[in-house]
């Protein structure tokens, strides 16, 4: 019978053999940090650029910062110049397209299918240090993580908790599974032991998609805080959902307020799509809402109430 670490350290090895060519060592003015190739035609529906070699690469908007430029180097010695194609604070997010042909783009995966205790590898520069791996487990999914950009703050959902050793300069740097899909882009050191990546799901894939196409990402805003909450039983077998949002604030003169909706509410559907998570409502906010009718039905004193708001656009996002 083969020794398990044998088996444990082939997928790491190979899951690096794979990443290290396409993951970047960035370097801005003022600071570092790393980014993944990536092809373009993964995000966009149209295949717009089906032609040609790629050049995209994504990584974390910390990383690049207000910086419109830098240079990439990659492990096979290649280097070059970069422009930043459009970042997104409140998402953690930058897309930058290199000068130079780069190495084939990693794929993508898929965040929303990954469960506590799997397997996980870091692949990033950190510390100055042209492609290093680190591998470890999911020690967590759902987390939120703040991000903020002038006035606007908004929480980054499911962001992936990892025990994978990440160090100053794997931001913007490959979490991948074991098959060396990115499940996350590697975006804070939360304390010793403790990394976090930024999920790479369909929301994930929006933005990056409007990154690409316009430089930035427009953004509706309704003026809600709200927390996951479960449905008591009754509700949960009248509605079949098992969780909604709990209203815990809604903002003066936003949307939501004018709406009529309250504090306590249970949110439990927007646009007729049921909500059950924070990230199915943000997954609404994107240009298409703004100015659009939103019908939100809430339960409210033993009642369904249903809504209409009209969410605006986000400002003051500094993109």
């Amino acid at each position: 019978m083969a020794d398990p670490l044998d088996a444990y350290s082939q997928v790491v090895s190979s899951v690096a053999a794979e990443l290290l060519p396409k993951v970047a060592a960035v370097r801005v003015h003022g600071g570092s940090g790393s980014a993944v190739v990536i092809d373009a035609n993964d995000v966009l529906t149209d295949r717009t650029f089906t032609h040609g070699p790629p050049s995209f690469l994504l990584t974390n908007a910390h990383v690049v910062g207000s910086s419109r430029e830098g240079t990439v180097a990659f492990a096979d010695g290649g280097s070059g110049d970069f422009v930043v194609v459009g970042r997104d604070p409140l998402s953690d997010l930058a897309v930058i397209r290199s000068q130079m042909a780069t190495p084939p783009p990693a794929e993508l995966g898929d965040s929303d299918e990954l469960v506590v205790g799997q397997l996980v590898v870091a692949v990033g520069n950190p510390l100055g240090l042209t492609g290093s791996v680190t591998a470890g487990v999911v020690s967590g999914l759902g987390r939120s993580l703040p991000a903020r950009s002038g006035a606007a703050v908004r929480l980054i959902e499911d962001v992936i908790q990892t025990d994978a050793a990440l160090n100053p300069g794997n931001s913007g740097g490959a979490l991948a599974d074991s098959r060396a899909r990115v499940v996350g882009i590697n975006t804070a050191v939360a304390g010793i032991g403790v990394g976090l990546a930024v999920p790479m799901n369909g929301t994930t894939r929006s933005i990056i998609a409007a990154l690409i196409r316009h430089g930035r990402v427009r953004r509706a805003f309704l003026g809600l805080v709200t927390s996951p909450a479960p449905l008591p039983e009754r509700l949960r077998r009248r509605t079949g959902q098992a969780a909604a949002l709990r209203v815990v604030e809604v903002v003066a003169g936003s949307p939501a307020h004018r709406a009529g909706l309250r504090a306590g509410d249970l949110v439990l559907s927007a646009g007729r799509h049921p909500v059950g998570d924070a990230q199915a409502l943000q997954r609404l906010m994107f240009a298409d809402a703004i100015g659009r009718p939103l019908p939100i039905t809430v339960y409210r004193n033993g009642a369904l109430v249903d809504v209409i708001a009209e969410p605006v656009e986000l400002t003051g996002t500094g993109v």
